[in-house]
Formats: structure tokens, C-alpha cells, sequence
């Protein structure tokens, strides 16, 4: 009798993550009256679950989350306007990031630096998932 083998197949379990850390951009943001008028400095911290199934192609960054992109829609969201709360620039960041169908989760992290004496900051951390990931 023949005994045949069978190659076992290799699978892998990806976990892809694009990541930014301590981008420090001047804005305006914050509901007091100093706040409306002086732009301060506020610290992006994300971390960005991106299509497990993506393969990278050196050749097209279409087929990549492409970490130059996200700090250029965020710098282009936070020069536009005053925003009253992080809470409400977090939201419009989310928006616009979650166009790109191949970002699946954001931990997003956001905190003003220079605004309450005695603090190296404050601010929020929150994070968003497609509802139909994890």
C-alpha cells in the first residue's frame, strides 16, 4: 500500500496596524474665549486596525493604508475651523478616515497640551470599529 502525504498548509492570522505617534499640530479648539482666538498645540496619537487580508504592493500605495495620507487629512480637518470639544474633531477624523474601506478600527487619542497649568496634557481617548469588524 501507498501512503501519500499531503503538504500541510500554512495559514497565518494577521493583525495590520499603521501607526502614529505624538503628531503635534496648531489649532484652534476648546470652548473658552482664549481658546477661540489662539491656536495651541494638540498631540494625534492613532493606531489604525487596517484589512487583514490586504497584501502590499510595492508598486500601487492604493493597496496600503498610506500613514502620510491620514496625518495630511488630519492636518487639513484641524486648520480648517474652530472645534468647540475634541470630542466633536475626534468624530469629523473618524469621518473621514473611515472613508477608506480598508481601515477597519481606530484607537484615536487626542490631548491639548498647553491649556491647564501643572498637566503635560489633557485630553481624550477613544476608539471606533466598523460595525461589522471584531
Amino acid at each position: 500500500m501507498k501512503i501519500i502525504k499531503f503538504k500541510q498548509k500554512k495559514s497565518y492570522i494577521y493583525k495590520r496596524k499603521v501607526l502614529i505617534k505624538d503628531l503635534v499640530l496648531n489649532m484652534l479648539v476648546g470652548i473658552h474665549n482664549f481658546e477661540k482666538k489662539n491656536k495651541q498645540r494638540v498631540k494625534f496619537n492613532l493606531i489604525i486596525n487596517i484589512d487583514q487580508n490586504l497584501i502590499p504592493n510595492d508598486k500601487d500605495l492604493k493597496s496600503i493604508v498610506n500613514y502620510e495620507q491620514v496625518i495630511k487629512t488630519i492636518t487639513k480637518i484641524t486648520s480648517k475651523k474652530h472645534f468647540p470639544l475634541l470630542e466633536t474633531l475626534a468624530e469629523k477624523i473618524f469621518f473621514k478616515l473611515f472613508e477608506n474601506p480598508r481601515i477597519k478600527k481606530i484607537l484615536l487619542r487626542v490631548e491639548k497640551l498647553d491649556v491647564i497649568k501643572n498637566t503635560t496634557s489633557v485630553g481624550i481617548e477613544l476608539e471606533k470599529t466598523r460595525s461589522n469588524e471584531y
